[in-house]
């Protein structure tokens, strides 16, 4: 039997490469983070949005308006920065925050 790509562009698996913005927005959409505030430099055509749940707080920077290549900083428990790179760095940030309290 003769598989072509366009046989596996349906199975559940075929999202796995999406952004980390999108992974991201769903994991903190599911846990009730809030839009703090929001400003664009416009000499740079960069956005910086201010995330918060709590007492943690993140940043999401993306410049012109390209989402897929947002970057994201967040601060650990002693207020160190955090670059993110995964979800799961988000995640292990969050998680330790929030059990300080």
């Amino acid at each position: 039997m003769v598989f072509s790509l366009k046989t596996f562009k349906n199975l559940p698996m075929s999202n796995i490469s999406s952004s980390l913005h999108a992974k991201v927005h769903k994991w903190i959409d599911s846990f009730g983070f809030r839009l703090n505030g929001s400003q664009t430099n416009y000499k740079d055509n960069v956005t910086t949005n201010h995330y918060f749940f709590e007492t943690f707080n993140f940043l999401e920077r993306a410049k012109n308006n390209d989402l897929k290549n947002s970057k994201f900083l967040c601060f650990d428990a002693y207020g160190e920065a955090i670059n993110v790179k995964s979800l799961l760095d988000l995640q292990t940030a969050f998680f330790e925050n929030i059990s300080q309290l």
